[in-house]
């Protein structure tokens, strides 16, 4: 068995030798430093013997002179020792300086102010002569003068003890780096390694799949790749697909004029659940509730229609006020109310209202400048509206605030929104995805190419661990999936014969993804999980 080498020789004496100055194979780790961090992180651990075998044999201490003596003299009220060991650390600037000194000198002055009466004069003498030649901030100055006579911050000479600690550990704050290992700094190294590995990693799926022994690298079998069910209970095209938000169970809908709630079992198979029927056209599109207990369903030119999960039962049919044809709505996060854009196809003006679950209209917004909506989504923390219509994003704070439009050079066909709200894909006729953040300072999309697309309506998603991958359908038949921020797809899945309407990503299995097409099927897809 191969051990490791001893740094104590059989005399009992350390072997020394030249040490380098600068460790790694490119030279960017600075010996002392990473001792000490290295020392700071086992006494964070408990390893206290450990972390002061460490200092004494590389004969780096932890912490250096200045810090020791600045504790002490911090504790023991030498006040004019301690700003003597302020202004002799090297690296800290003259505003920094300055502020730490004021630090000092203000804990000094309320102390005074807690003796009572008699610590006044002294005290007055610490504010005009120590603290206001500073120049710090004139407000302060005033409302320690005003403490004079209202004594607010003086501190009690029975609480001298642990205000001293906090100003010690304010002062600290105050000095570079490297005079007080921050806390926990080699846990951030770390993290931050593993954070770039895994964000550099393609096929990085799992969140769990994390080790500090290798360089982290997924094999592509964590994407999912394999047809492990076909789901064949509809009988025309298959034109919408979208699991539920606790991933239990999975809505399909048709042309057939049905939609399907299918069930996800533990072993990852789908049984149906309820057929849904009742809509005389087909249905172009279903929306999950988010507390997974209702299922809306639209029809092309119909009423919306509100189901129970339960039962399959129909609840309620939504339809507007006036004879204008709903054509998308979304729910809001609370799962008692939903949004709902509609449009006439004569020249009357387009409609966004907002309704109850009983039906009745809460908000509404119409006029010439309302957009013909063809996609409409609403943000987790309710904050915002988003719609899609022709070549345009239409992003609107609620209740009533600012709005900004994002404009694309081609029509924009379908809108999916992340988990997180924080970002939005859009599908356009030119064969291209684009991701945009949802925020007013998006400017520029990441791009997504390789699928096509180009006469019918193409739906796409985010999924996978922490929504990294796109994944899209397209009218060759095939699924296609993105690593965010990779222009040109990780993975083709084959296995239709006809257009690829929608996809959809398990939220809760990161493994799984399902598939809609023209073919009649909806075809679920499975990563290795070994």
């Amino acid at each position: 068995m191969d051990m490791a080498a001893s740094s104590v020789s059989d005399g009992g004496e350390a072997q020394t030798g030249p040490t380098r100055r600068r460790l790694g194979d490119l030279g960017l780790v600075d010996r002392e430093e990473i001792v000490r961090v290295i020392a700071q992180s086992l006494y964070s651990l408990g390893y206290r013997k450990a972390a002061a075998a460490l200092e004494a044999e590389s004969g780096v201490p932890l912490y250096p002179p200045e810090h020791d003596r600045l504790l002490f003299d911090v504790m023991s009220g030498r006040w004019d020792a301690c700003v003597a060991t302020i202004r002799s650390v090297a690296g800290l600037g003259d505003g920094d300086r300055a502020a730490a000194e004021f630090l000092v000198w203000r804990g000094h002055f309320l102390e005074l102010l807690g003796i009572g009466d008699a610590g006044l004069p002294q005290a007055r003498e610490v504010l005009w002569r120590r603290i206001a030649p500073l120049g710090i901030d004139r407000e302060c100055v005033h409302w320690l003068a005003h403490s004079m006579v209202s004594c607010e911050g003086a501190v009690a000479p029975d609480a001298v003890v642990g205000w001293r600690i906090g100003l010690f550990l304010d002062l600290v704050d105050a000095f570079p780096p490297w005079f007080h290992v921050p806390s926990g700094r080699l846990e951030l190294l770390v993290e931050n390694a593993v954070i770039q590995q895994v964000s550099s990693c393609v096929y990085h799926n799992f969140p769990d799949d994390v080790t500090l022994f290798e360089d982290h690298k997924c094999p592509e079998e964590q994407i999912p790749s394999k047809c492990s069910q076909i789901l064949c209970g509809h009988n025309n095209e298959v034109w919408f697909v979208r699991f539920s938000n606790d991933g239990n169970y999975l809505a399909s809908s048709s042309s057939d004029c049905t939609a399907i709630i299918w069930k996800v079992e533990e072993d990852d198979t789908l049984t149906k659940k309820h057929c849904l029927e009742g809509h005389k056209n087909p249905i172009s599109f279903v929306a999950w509730s988010p507390n997974d207990r209702m299922l809306l369903t639209c029809g092309n030119g119909e009423s919306v229609k509100l189901w129970n999960v339960a039962t399959g039962e129909c609840s309620l049919k939504f339809s507007s006020s006036v004879s204008h044809i709903i054509n998308s709505c979304a729910w809001f996060p609370n799962s008692e109310k939903i949004v709902c854009a509609s449009c006439e196809p004569d020249s009357a003006p387009n409609r966004i209202f907002t309704c109850d679950l009983e039906g009745q209209e809460l908000e509404v917004w119409v006029g010439d400048r309302i957009p013909k909506v063809s996609d409409i989504a609403v943000t987790p923390d309710s904050k915002h509206l988003i719609c899609v219509c022709s070549n345009e994003i239409w992003i609107r704070e609620f209740p009533k605030g600012r709005e900004w439009r994002i404009r694309e050079q081609q029509t924009i066909s379908s809108l999916s929104l992340s988990g997180d709200g924080h970002s939005l894909i859009v599908n356009l006729n030119s064969q291209e995805i684009h991701l945009w953040k949802t925020s007013e300072s998006s400017t520029v999309p990441d791009k997504f190419k390789g699928h096509k697309q180009g006469k019918f309506v193409i739906r796409s998603c985010f999924g996978g661990s922490n929504s990294m991958f796109v994944a899209s359908g397209s009218e060759d038949s095939q699924v296609y999936i993105w690593k965010r921020h990779l222009e040109m797809p990780i993975k083709v899945l084959y296995g239709h014969s006809l257009t690829v309407n929608c996809v959809s990503w398990n939220p809760a299995r990161p493994h799984m993804l399902a598939s809609a097409s023209d073919d009649r099927t909806v075809r679920i897809w499975l990563a290795h999980k070994g």
